[in-house]
């Protein structure tokens, strides 16, 4: 009754973007693009690809050699219009992977606005003195208004898109063969020993990669537990000895791998799952607390995201207890084999050789005026 339902609207969706991209194909409708060099991360399916720490990636490589911002449009945030993300900026104010990105960098810059358009012009005029060398558009492969230098589309490798369907009916965000627009595209959440030169053939040919497009894969990496507030860890007992058990709560797209990871060092773990972005209530507050007091172990924490922890420091009414048991779970990017090396020279390159070309632009401009 639900394919009955959803095939005739998946339809109905996937003519309407056909459309919208078409009109943009024809410069129908048009796409600006600027002297700074702009480069977007997106994907072609809903739900969690690894977006934020493939940005994050980014903007650790360019920080030491460049000014960087990032522009997202704040999703689920409960303000309008171009903010510039502080690192107290609250999660209610401008969504909590932009506060992310802001308190793990804050010396660059970070902004969200839904017209991504105002955003680039907004971050290029608001402080000449640290004008961004570049520009980092998260979520943005469906935001065709902007031109960007480097499309880099992500696809999780665990769930492939080859037999997906278009949204309400499936994942798809549109149809597969617009992955053409991508000059780049990375296939996440790899199990690296998974990944054999058989399986690489196999993937590049159900995304039809083109002579223009360069392939990657990645895995996610996770670190050691860090204190969301000032709790404390015996580490060895932690990790050596696996004495602990967990309470893992989580509020993102996929939490699987987050379970199946802890669960190697945990002696056991309760899981608490809300959906992706959930901003916690007193009552989900109450309710991980009560799973933590009844779970019967003698050494016990609360494990959550990265991204969670942002949304959970938001509040100011968490328990004294509560705070000294939460620990998040960092994790950063990983590429594959020798791949790290090809992709870090590719966006340098992009963005050093686009750099100076506008510094060149800017100079001619000034003499002749």
């Amino acid at each position: 009754m639900k394919n009955f339902i959803f095939y005739p609207l998946s339809w109905i969706y996937g003519f309407g973007v056909a459309l919208r991209n078409r009109a943009y194909s024809l410069n129908l409708f048009k796409s600006r693009e600027f002297e700074v060099p702009v480069i977007s991360v997106g994907n072609i399916t809903v739900g969690g690809t690894g977006k934020t720490p493939h940005v994050e990636y980014l903007v650790q490589l360019l920080r030491k050699q460049f000014n960087v911002a990032t522009l997202s449009r704040g999703y689920k945030r409960k303000t309008t219009g171009f903010i510039a993300v502080e690192t107290t900026s609250s999660v209610n104010e401008v969504g909590d992977e932009p506060v992310q990105i802001k308190q793990k960098f804050p010396n660059q810059s970070v902004a969200v606005c839904e017209n991504r358009v105002e955003g680039v012009k907004k971050l290029l005029n608001a402080n000449p003195d640290k004008a961004p060398d570049v520009v980092i558009l998260d979520d943005a492969f469906q935001h065709r208004r902007i031109t960007p230098g480097i499309n880099i589309v992500l696809i999780d490798y665990n769930r492939q898109i080859k037999d997906d369907h278009l949204l309400p009916l499936g994942r798809l965000r549109e149809s597969p063969s617009q992955i053409r627009r991508a000059n780049v595209i990375i296939f996440t959440k790899c199990p690296p020993n998974e990944v054999t030169p058989i399986m690489r053939r196999i993937l590049q040919k159900d995304v039809h990669l083109l002579p223009y497009q360069s392939l990657f894969f990645s895995a996610l990496e996770y670190d050691k537990l860090v204190p969301v507030f000032k709790g404390r860890l015996n580490k060895k007992l932690f990790y050596t000895d696996k004495v602990y058990s967990a309470v893992v709560v989580t509020g993102i797209a996929n939490p699987s791998p987050v379970k199946e990871h802890i669960s190697t060092f945990t002696k056991q773990t309760e899981m608490l799952v809300f959906p992706d972005h959930h901003y916690f209530s007193e009552n989900d507050i109450e309710q991980i607390m009560q799973k933590f007091e009844h779970l019967n172990a003698e050494r016990k924490v609360i494990i959550t995201t990265e991204k969670d922890a942002v949304r959970m420091r938001d509040r100011d009414d968490l328990p004294a207890s509560f705070k000294a048991a939460l620990f998040y779970l960092p994790v950063k990017v990983k590429f594959l084999e020798n791949e790290e090396k090809v992709f870090s020279e590719k966006i340098l390159k992009y963005v050093g050789e686009n750099k100076s070309n506008r510094e060149l632009h800017q100079r001619k401009n000034k003499s002749n005026s």
